[in-house]
């Protein structure tokens, strides 16, 4: 037995290298197995010397990256102390393994169950069920150093018994690898340049391998993306600009290009006079504008509203306006000018045309009715009115009573109202409008005036109460909007109410 050990462990080592992160479909394990029956029928778990020996052979399968089914052939030679000799026993089993770790891992602890059948020479077979736990030690890429325990329970009267076993498992058939990830990925070249896109720094513009990928019009050997003149071929150290001249100014930053100078005097040669092409006071060299008269404030170029704004610059040549602004004029200073701006006179940001969004919901203060209180974009910026003080103003229509005939509040309807009053409260943004109604009783003229009247009772005792005059307005209608009939004792009480409706202020 021990011989079959050694030459699985010699195997192993036949296909040695680095242990690297590869891991295979399949797998092979040979190992020494330790066969315990008396330990769990009355015997010492320690007397190892009471222990039998044997050897497995076992097939492994891949299903996941943690699980495996396992098939594992065991032959031994079991102890009969009674007979004081030794009898063949044999079997196979088909359990299922989870590995805790992933496949590449150096350290693999795994659990195990499952089921099998046991063989005894001349005592007949068993069907047991194994439960245990293993160790597997990476020793290269694909052999593993494999320890098991596991209990096995067996359907046979005392036949209960623990296997030990120490061995090697041999991995094959090649799933995957995690030794170079960029080995695996497909690599991408948008612009075709030869540069593949997670290097290069221009992936969607073709440019040689040797700028990284990104394109060089000039071919001074600086890319475009760093080139202060990308199309006038000049000096790495002047970042691709020429000088002309040679001393060591660039032409872009030369006043003097085409005549030597030093730093000190910007590039020109000492007392030399700049001309002035437009008499505007503004050396051709400093003006952005040197054949047209214009002003210090636009560099040089006409400024007809003296606003700062070049007049090729400014969308309002003609009027006065911010820089901000493009030349026109912006009241709010918000920098949207004031002919695009839809909140004129209030500062906001551009992507709201100008308005603000006082409350932060989403809504600018131009289209949001309740601009001081955040609400979704579907109720036009305002709080939607909860669920229950709803239910408080339907109530109302019915709990508001006055004397018969008359437009005179009841002491039971000052409850209800000043419900109301704490509802206006808690919707700053909304006004209230009380709207009267009757039922037929009486002439249509009588019954109008008595609906206005009884909206009318119930707005000033809410601006009693402390409710803005300018959040409340009433109106009365008659009789001429029912909502039962009034053939009925129950329709005419049903039409004799007050509504009370909650709406945005603005």
């Amino acid at each position: 037995m021990k011989k079959l050990l050694i030459i699985g462990l010699l195997i192993s080592f036949v296909y040695a290298g680095s242990a690297q992160s590869e891991f295979y479909n399949n797998g092979i394990a040979i190992k020494t197995i330790f066969l315990d029956y008396q330990s769990q029928n009355g015997g010492n778990i320690t007397a190892f010397r009471e222990y039998s020996q044997g050897l497995e052979v076992g097939y492994l399968q891949r299903v996941t990256d943690n699980i495996k089914v396992g098939i594992p052939f065991k032959l031994g030679l079991l102890k009969d102390s009674l007979a004081d000799s030794r009898k063949l026993i044999y079997g196979v089993d088909l359990n299922l393994q989870y590995h805790f770790v992933k496949p590449e891992s150096k350290l693999i602890p795994y659990v195990l169950a499952g089921a099998g059948i046991s063989i005894q020479k001349d005592n007949g077979q068993s069907v047991q069920f194994p439960i245990g736990f293993g160790l597997n030690f990476q020793i290269n890429k694909r052999a593993f150093i494999n320890w098991q325990s596991e209990y096995r329970f067996s359907l046979a009267s005392n036949d209960n018994n623990l296997h030990h076993g120490l061995g090697v498992v041999y991995t094959f058939g090649k799933t995957g690898s995690k030794k170079n990830v960029l080995d695996e990925l497909e690599l991408i070249d948008s612009d075709e340049d030869g540069v593949a896109d997670d290097i290069d720094l221009c992936p969607q513009v073709a440019g040689p391998a040797n700028l990284k990928g990104c394109p060089d019009t000039d071919g001074d050997g600086v890319a475009d993306y760093k080139d202060a003149c990308p199309e006038m071929k000049g000096l790495k150290t002047l970042r691709g600009c020429p000088d002309t001249d040679g001393d060591g100014i660039s032409d872009n930053e030369d006043e003097c290009p085409k005549v030597a100078g030093p730093i000190e005097n910007n590039g020109c040669p000492e007392n030399v006079e700049i001309a002035d092409t437009d008499n505007d006071g503004i050396a051709d060299n400093k003006d952005k504008c040197p054949n047209v008269a214009g002003s210090i404030e636009a560099e040089g170029c006409p400024d007809e509203d003296n606003d700062g704004v070049p007049d090729n610059m400014d969308r309002c040549p003609n009027e006065p306006g911010s820089v901000k602004a493009g030349g026109c004029p912006d009241t709010d200073g918000d920098g949207v000018a004031d002919f695009a701006d839809r909140c004129p006179r209030k500062a906001g940001i551009a992507a709201y045309q100008g308005c603000p969004d006082t409350d932060g919901d989403g809504l600018d203060d131009g289209r949001d009715q309740c601009p001081n209180s955040a609400g979704p974009v579907a109720n036009n910026g305002c709080p939607e009115i909860k669920i229950e003080d709803k239910k408080t103003l339907d109530v109302a229509m019915r709990a508001v009573q006055f004397e018969t005939g008359k437009a005179t509040l009841k002491v039971e309807s000052y409850k209800i109202l000043s419900q109301i009053v704490m509802l206006m409260q808690k919707y700053p943004d909304y006004s209230l409008t009380i709207n009267g109604h009757t039922d037929n009783t009486g002439t249509a003229p009588k019954n109008q005036v008595l609906s206005e009247n009884r909206a009318k009772s119930c707005y000033e005792f809410l601006i009693g109460s402390g409710v803005e005059v300018d959040r409340l307005n009433f109106v009365g209608f008659g009789e001429s909007r029912p909502i039962a009939s009034n053939d009925t004792l129950r329709g005419r009480a049903l039409n004799r109410r007050v509504e009370f409706k909650l709406i945005p202020s603005k």
